[in-house]
């Protein structure tokens, strides 16, 4: 195989890892959050008898976190089922692997831009910021149909 496929095949599982870490590291603010709110003893202790009898508020921001994360969780199935059946399926065509490398960084960094925006609750963006996360798992989708 020669090394630009190499390359292109390489870059897209980079960002298809990169993606995985993201996910797992986005729960980090809601759980600062929660720890800001109920402590570090009451976060680990969690509700000694069940559910609090009144649930403390979490910030804002806390709760937005929670929802990117969630969100992210939801979009990875279909990000990794794309990024590895279009690698797999190019057999070795460079064109189409460098546009599932290329996506797979759009997809990347548009996820971390959707995490700030949500998190922070900037105006008019989150929704934006998403779709370009959504045609890029579409984008790479689509080289799997050429």
């Amino acid at each position: 195989m020669n090394a630009d496929l190499v390359s292109h095949i390489d870059t897209a599982y980079f960002y298809l890892a990169l993606s995985g870490v993201l996910t797992i590291l986005l729960w980090l603010p809601y759980i600062l959050g929660r720890m800001f709110v109920v402590g570090f003893v009451g976060l680990l202790h969690g509700y000694p008898e069940g559910q609090p009898p009144t649930k403390k508020t979490l910030p804002t921001w806390a709760e937005r976190s929670m929802r990117a994360h969630y969100n992210m969780v939801e979009t990875m199935p279909a990000f990794i089922a794309v990024v590895l059946a279009a690698v797999y399926l190019a057999k070795g065509d460079a064109a189409v692997l460098a546009s599932v490398a290329c996506w797979a960084k759009v997809f990347f960094y548009a996820r971390v831009a959707h995490a700030i925006v949500y998190t922070f609750g900037t105006p008019f963006l989150r929704t934006p910021v998403y779709l370009v996360s959504w045609l890029a798992v579409l984008a790479i989708g689509a080289t799997v149909l050429h």
